[in-house]
């Protein structure tokens, strides 16, 4: 027996978010928002949120460490939608289908508690899934086997009968150890080709 559930990662697979698209409104060019983004607000730094830490102490944190970046720190949380792209091309259709064709959708997300509501705000689409487990509500994040764990008990799934989607391949590797099938993430049109294979789509429509 193949899958019968589908779990989506969120960001990189339904949202396209990237701090880059606010950085480069700010800073002048591209070295500088890279160097920015390696030094300061780094995504090591960024991953304290997606494990339940709070914007305004990792704020306050970074800006003592770099006071003379304290602007571009607190744009972070102050213009954080503006890193948001829009959805991922194709990606929140097949959600669509799948829920259309009573497949199980659920979700296991590296994103913060205090963030996650302004996305579910702008992405209707998020609203669907049966079960979502978001690291920051949880305090633990992927790759960690915990996390996969929450999701395993709170869904009364095995990995066996799941499908899980990324596109961060440390990701991919701790679902697959777990006993998950998987996918890791490129396109829409490649995500769908495997699901219509795996018989959890019943026709394509991104692909000719």
């Amino acid at each position: 027996m193949g899958p019968s559930s589908v779990v989506f990662d969120i960001g990189g697979v339904l949202i396209d978010w990237n701090p880059r698209y606010l950085y480069r409104k700010l800073l002048p060019d591209e070295e500088s928002v890279e160097a920015f983004l390696r030094d300061v607000c780094s995504n090591e730094w960024n991953q304290q949120f997606d494990a339940g830490h709070v914007f305004s102490e990792g704020i306050k944190a970074l800006a003592t460490k770099h006071p003379e970046k304290a602007g571009l720190i607190s744009a972070f949380w102050e213009r954080w939608q503006e890193m948001l792209g829009g959805e991922v091309p194709g990606t929140a259709d097949i959600l669509r289908r799948l829920k259309r064709e009573n497949v199980p959708v659920h979700a296991i997300s590296n994103w913060s508690a205090e963030t996650f509501p302004i996305a579910t705000k702008l992405y209707p689409f998020l609203h669907l899934f049966d079960v979502l487990v978001v690291s920051g509500r949880e305090k633990m994040i992927k790759p960690g086997e915990e996390i996969f764990q929450r999701f395993l008990e709170r869904s009364g799934l095995g990995a066996k009968d799941c499908i899980f989607i990324d596109d961060n391949a440390a990701n991919i590797a701790a679902a697959n150890k777990l006993g998950f099938h998987t996918v890791h993430f490129s396109t829409a049109e490649d995500l769908e080709r495997r699901l219509v294979a795996l018989g959890l789509l019943s026709q394509t429509g991104l692909c000719p």
